[in-house]
């Protein structure tokens, strides 16, 4: 057998030569993504996505998931707001067909004497208005 005879730097195999470890080891099969590496859907195209904001309605009966209040409820209103700060067009489209689907839901669950018109309006869009505008 022969003696390596060259400096101690040529005894370091070449960078293409070293077997790559990947930066991570693998999740096991069958493991649920981490929630903080999840996509949280957008409210509207455009619109920047909701941080873990978990004030979303529970249907059929218009409530909020993680307070219980009737949705938007306060934290949701300022989630929104926040949301589509750059477009309130977007803002009250969204929020119209809202009020569209709280009706049909709310007919549904009590038909008589049925939901309160003015109420479901002033609940979801009545709040949304710019200061100042009647």
């Amino acid at each position: 057998m022969r003696a390596w005879s060259g400096p101690p730097e040529d005894r370091t195999p070449e960078p293409s030569r070293r077997p790559s470890r990947p930066p991570h080891p693998p999740e096991p099969p069958g493991r649920p993504e981490p929630p903080h590496r999840r996509e949280v859907p957008q409210p509207h195209p455009g619109v920047p996505p909701r941080q873990g904001c978990a004030h979303l309605p529970l249907r059929p009966l218009w409530l909020c998931r993680r307070c219980g209040h009737p949705w938007p409820c306060a934290t949701a209103r300022l989630t929104l707001l926040h949301d589509y700060r750059d477009n309130r067009v977007a803002l009250h489209i969204h929020l119209g067909s809202a009020l569209f689907a709280a009706t049909a839901d709310l007919c549904r669950l009590n038909p008589e004497p049925g939901p309160d018109p003015a109420a479901l309006f002033a609940r979801f869009l009545g709040w949304a208005r710019p200061p100042g505008q009647p």
